[in-house]
């Protein structure tokens, strides 16, 4: 399908918020070096700036965007910066730029199309212990998602202080480095309290049911987050986790994540260095475990946890959540549109 601009994509325009019916000219073609096809320029008769298809996409400026899709299928498979730069041939710092670029797109991807989440639901939270570069550097992960559907809201990643045995090696070790940097804080709070807002965003005053471990400061924050529109149910830990455990989506979808994401493997090469690289990869699982991949293998119908809540109208395939630019917020280009002309405002069908 032919693409026409939607709008100006200079933000300072005033054809950016609120084009005109044709507030563009064709202004000639030009040939990308890494692209296969000349491309259609345009010109902006406001501001006079010259664009064209490619300014709308996530591979702009990209030296080699046919990477990008097999670099995040990679990324969300278990699959290591190394071995895919040995297989697409490519530098490791150059797909960890481009790994990056792919994450914050994908983060701006999961706002962008859930920015409200259906009311009178029920919601899990857990949080996954890692580390970053060494064993005694702990980290946690709190993941948040709804019970049916295993949508996966809202993840964070801070640092957290747990000591070992007083006199053992480990301990030797632990107070060495605090010696050198000081106490390791403890972010647990704060960043279950960033993933709460983030859920209190969306439901815009609904009322939720919120389903967690006996961990005693998660009561606490969250009546501090949703007041009395929360329903609060805790359950052990200790409890065998099967199907009949209330925790089991939440435990299952963690065990996910250390099986998609390699930096997540302890005792492995692939383990995260640095705590904002783990929250930029979780990105990229939410945007495949939400909008790409079916909810359970067994279901008939192959849809994500996002057609389940009604978000899409149908799963996106991975070109397709890594096609349109997402930093324009509402104004950006919905995943589902073909030609460019629907917004994520926009509601859009599954033929458009």
């Amino acid at each position: 399908m032919e693409f026409r601009p939607p709008f100006c994509p200079n933000t300072d325009c005033k054809q950016h918020l609120n084009p005109g019916i044709r507030f563009w000219i064709f202004f000639g073609f030009f040939k990308p070096s890494s692209r296969p096809e000349r491309v259609q320029r345009f010109r902006c008769k406001t501001c006079r700036i010259t664009f064209s298809k490619p300014t709308f996409c996530l591979d702009y400026w990209d030296q080699r965007p046919e990477l990008n899709q097999r670099l995040f299928e990679n990324l969300v498979s278990g699959v290591g910066y190394r071995q895919t730069a040995r297989t697409v041939h490519a530098a490791v710092s150059s797909l960890q730029y481009k790994a990056r670029k792919l994450a914050a797109h994908a983060g701006l991807l999961h706002h962008n199309l859930s920015p409200r989440l259906p009311a009178d639901r029920t919601f899990l939270l857990d949080e996954e212990e890692t580390y970053e570069q060494a064993s005694i550097r702990t980290l946690t992960m709190p993941v948040l998602m709804e019970r049916e559907h295993w949508f996966v809201v809202a993840t964070d990643v801070g640092t957290t202080r747990r000591l070992a045995a007083s006199g053992s090696k480990r301990r030797e070790w632990q107070e060495r480095e605090e010696l050198e940097s000081g106490p390791r804080p403890d972010q647990s709070r704060e960043c279950v309290t960033t993933v709460l807002k983030e859920l209190d965003r969306r439901l815009d005053g609904a009322k939720l049911t919120l389903q967690t471990d006996l961990k005693g400061s998660y009561a606490t924050i969250a009546s501090e987050v949703f007041g009395d529109r929360v329903t609060h149910e805790t359950t052990s830990g200790k409890l065998p986790r099967t199907t009949f455990n209330p925790l089991f989506p939440i435990n299952t979808t963690l065990a996910m994540t250390r099986d998609n994401l390699g930096r997540l493997r302890r005792k492995s090469w692939l383990v995260t260095k640095k705590r904002e690289w783990l929250q930029s990869h979780m990105n990229l699982f939410l945007a495949y475990r939400n909008y790409v991949r079916v909810r359970f293998n067994r279901d008939k119908d192959g849809e994500s946890p996002a057609v389940k809540l009604k978000l899409l109208d149908r799963n996106l395939t991975v070109a397709e959540a890594l096609g349109w630019r997402q930093d324009w917020g509402p104004r950006s280009i919905h995943p589902l549109s073909a030609d460019g002309r629907r917004f994520i405002g926009t509601p859009v069908t599954a033929s458009a």
